[in-house]
């Protein structure tokens, strides 16, 4: 490969103790025997409880509101609308990742105050002795609402004579970005082959086990407020809180406990968030507020609703020329996350193949629903879906095997670093820096048998089964910057402290990151004291999401302890009388080689770095033995994989039955291999739902249909398979230990592979898929299509 490796002074020339062990999770423990802490486990005296009184209209004009009922109420303490907000509070929130392309900017408010947007939309909040009494409270505010027409789907959204989203506004249209690179009129008019594909993707939630909630409480003697939150990001939820409530930074901390899953959207500030610490100054006293899962289907950000308008250009060869289209995507309501998920989707199209030409529209409707914002993979499986459903289509157009199409049009590794031509979300342009896809691909593909299914299709339906065998590639940007922080700190007692500004939820932070320090310092791993998303504890951090933390944290945690672990052979050194070279940490020790007898424990070498009264520091030396570091990449790393699903279908029921599904998967040297396959398992399990089961419906006024998990379908153990994992280990040349993230790459490309499956079964009926999710319903649907298509010939 051409890319440049990274130096041994980064990655170890010899093999570490812990770097690329499957030791066991840290978390587990507290975990499974109960005693985890999660935020409603937080029961701080004198608690008082907060629930919302919600918009029943997807776009409504409030004409009043009557809360008198309400206050009246036994044990009741306040009933907030937006009036009784402090002034600060009823500012719109502000836009975290600002672009220049949007036309129209709009952002929640803690509560509304003359027109509400979506079905959900929180109106006033109660707060009472319970939870029960204010729930019972919240449904006694009256609220005047002049209903206003709604709209409901993205694609009608952007027609002259939509209702508007927004009152007062002549459109719908928040964005429209084009992207483009190459000479795509050229190739279009030079091209063997021409194939358009119409495709949709379904909007769905989050619905991580544990909901939103938080806990706030405020100090007069201080005028500090502590919020404890169900978060991804407690520094980026501090930087919203700062400006929601006009704070000081010395006036807030956040902290996150334990989290029960956040997939994306617990990643920023919610209007019930300032509500809360507003009323818990108001009233002195601690205020609790824990979302119910109706208000999560409702209230809590989703994704992926778009619409996508495609052709594909090859040669006689089925080599892409060029690729060019249009997407819509629904943003909902309001702009939370700016245009994160549409700009992903649509620079993720090209994946792992050479596109010589793309161009590409991007329009970004506002919607009366709620926002959708980044969810695993962010706008990538959305992206991918779309590539490989074209590259499907080319390999059934021109009669050759899908597997063949893509062979031919993959990157080389020779090629990397490989420029795709085309700007990335952080401004940088898409260049994937490492990786061996042909040899990607061919490793999955062997693993699944893929040269004989053929045979065992052929057996399959002359039993009446219908099984199919899809494939997908997929390229991630991961490990975004700008930054993630880490500080090592030895104390004078010689225990290891580590904090960080990333925030898991169920990650394992605290056990790979303590691999890493462990390398550095000679110690135990478990011997390693981890603090996360406290933002009392570092004073920067951009917290977990988008594959980043084992780049970003990972990276900074082996420069912190490489640092520190530096300081302490120089103390060391001058502490036993030899030269630097000569000192080794072990065990606790700082020891001299050869000659282990000769040592100093950790707490001497810090007591010695901590300083003595009235002392100078020797040699100018900073006190304290603790280091910090954030690293800031100058670009993301691309991780990579290819999934082989091979499924049966039940052309009774539609029931989908996933036989056998594997993974082949680059995220660069591994850390915990235990970790990365649960993450992928996990992600698989999400793109099983997305592929197969989960859709929110909305009627035209923009209603939700289907509210609760009777209604929404997520899949079962029965339905999730147990995944093939195979790695492959091509080191990032763009970080010090050499790993690309690997917490989505399970989820990216399973939409794709999973539908290219259940077409491949259903080949005997005719049946194409473009959209996802493909549920029992619509299979059986398309069938009854075909077979009365059939008739109808």
């Amino acid at each position: 490969m051409s890319a440049k490796q990274p130096d041994q002074g980064g990655i170890r020339a010899n093999r570490p103790k812990f770097f690329g062990t499957a030791v066991k999770r840290r978390e587990d423990p507290a975990l499974l025997t109960g005693k985890g802490h999660f935020v409603d486990d937080l029961r701080l005296a004198g608690t008082l409880y907060a629930a919302f009184t919600r918009s029943a209209h997807a776009h409504a004009k409030i004409r009043g509101i009557d809360t008198s009922a309400a206050r009246t109420l036994p044990g009741v303490h306040a009933v907030l609308t937006f009036a009784d907000l402090p002034e600060p509070a009823q500012r719109r929130f502000s836009l975290l990742v600002p672009n220049p392309a949007i036309t129209q900017l709009f952002m929640p408010q803690a509560l509304a105050q003359d027109e509400v947007c979506y079905v959900g939309e929180p109106i006033a909040m109660v707060v009472a002795d319970t939870r029960y009494i204010a729930e019972d409270a919240a449904s006694l505010v009256d609220v005047d609402y002049e209903v206003l027409p709604a709209a409901s789907d993205c694609r009608a959204a952007i027609a002259p004579d939509a209702p508007v989203v927004h009152a007062g506004t002549t459109s719908n249209l928040a964005a429209r970005v084009p992207f483009s690179h190459g000479d795509n009129d050229g190739a279009f008019a030079k091209a063997a082959h021409i194939f358009s594909e119409n495709l949709k993707t379904h909007r769905g939630g989050p619905f991580f086990m544990e909901c939103r909630g938080l806990v706030a409480t405020y100090d007069p003697v201080t005028d500090c407020f502590t919020v404890y939150v169900s978060s991804q990001s407690s520094h980026r939820v501090k930087r919203q809180f700062l400006d929601a409530l006009d704070l000081n930074d010395n006036q807030l901390r956040v902290i996150t406990p334990d989290v029960g899953g956040g997939f994306g959207p617990k990643g920023v500030l919610y209007p019930e968030y300032p509500c809360v610490a507003a009323a818990a100054r108001t009233l002195g006293r601690p205020v609790k507020w824990i979302e119910d899962r109706r208000e999560n289907f409702v209230a809590t950000h989703q994704e992926r609703d778009a619409y996508w308008d495609l052709e594909i250009a090859v040669d006689e060869n089925a080599k892409i020329l060029g690729l060019r289209g249009r997407m819509i995507h629904d943003e909902g309501a309001y702009l939370p996350w700016g245009l994160t998920v549409p700009w992903i989707a649509a620079t993720t199209v090209p994946g792992p193949y050479v596109v010589p030409s793309y161009k590409m529209e991007v329009v970004v409707a506002f919607t009366n629903k709620i926002s959708t914002t980044p969810v695993r993979g962010a706008g990538r499986p959305s992206g991918v879906f779309v590539m490989e459903r074209l590259m499907d289509r080319v390999a059934h157009e021109l009669g050759l095997d899908p597997a063949e199409v893509r062979r031919r049009n993959l990157v080389q590794p020779e090629q990397m670093p490989y420029k795709v031509g085309i700007v990335f979300r952080d401004g940088r342009p898409v260049t994937y820096d490492s990786g061996d896809y042909p040899k990607c691909q061919a490793t999955a593909l062997d693993a699944a048998d893929y040269e004989g299914f053929e045979k065992r299709q052929q057996q399959a339906r002359k039993q009446g089964r219908f099984i199919g065998i899809g494939m997908a590639n997929a390229v991630e940007a991961t490990g975004l910057g700008p930054y993630e922080g880490v500080t090592v700190r030895i104390s004078t007692t010689g225990k290891i402290s580590m904090y960080t500004g990333a925030t898991p939820h169920g990650q394992s932070h605290k056990t790979v990151l303590s691999q890493i320090v462990a390398d550095e310092l000679g110690v135990d791993y478990e011997d390693i004291t981890v603090v996360t998303g406290d933002t009392a504890s570092i004073a920067f951090g951009m917290g977990t999401f988008a594959a980043r933390t084992a780049v970003n944290a990972g990276s900074s945690a082996h420069l912190a302890a490489a640092e520190l672990a530096k300081k302490m052979k120089q103390i060391a050194a001058v502490m036993l009388q030899v030269a630097e070279s000569e000192i080794e940490l072990s065990n606790g020790f700082a020891q001299v080689r050869n000659e282990p007898e000769k040592r100093k424990h950790f707490r001497e070498l810090s007591f010695r770095a901590s300083g003595m009264p009235g002392v100078s520091m020797a040699g100018g030396m900073a006190p304290g033995l603790e280091h910090t570091a954030y690293f800031t990449p100058d670009q993301s790393t691309y991780s990579n994989g290819t999934h082989v699903a091979e499924v049966e279908v039940d052309i009774e029921t539609g029931g989908v039955e996933i036989l056998r599904y594997i993974v082949m998967h680059d995220c660069g040297r591994v850390i915990n291999p235990m970790v990365v396959e649960g993450q992928v398992q996990g992600g698989v399990a999400h793109g099983v739902g997305n592929a197969l089961f989960e859709r929110m419906i909305y009627d035209d006024n923009a209603q939700p249909l289907n509210m609760n998990f009777g209604e929404y379908l997520l899949p079962g153990s029965t339905d999730v398979p147990a995944v093939e994992l195979h790695h492959m280990e091509t080191p990032s040349p763009l970080n010090p230990i050499g790993v690309k993230g690997a917490g989505e790459g399970g989820t990216i490309p399973a939409i794709a592979a999973i539908i290219a499956a259940v077409e491949n079964a259903l080949q005997p009926f005719g049946v194409k898929l473009s959209e996802a999710p493909a549920s029992p319903s619509h299979i059986l649907g398309l069938i009854r299509d075909a077979e009365i298509r059939r008739a109808a010939e």
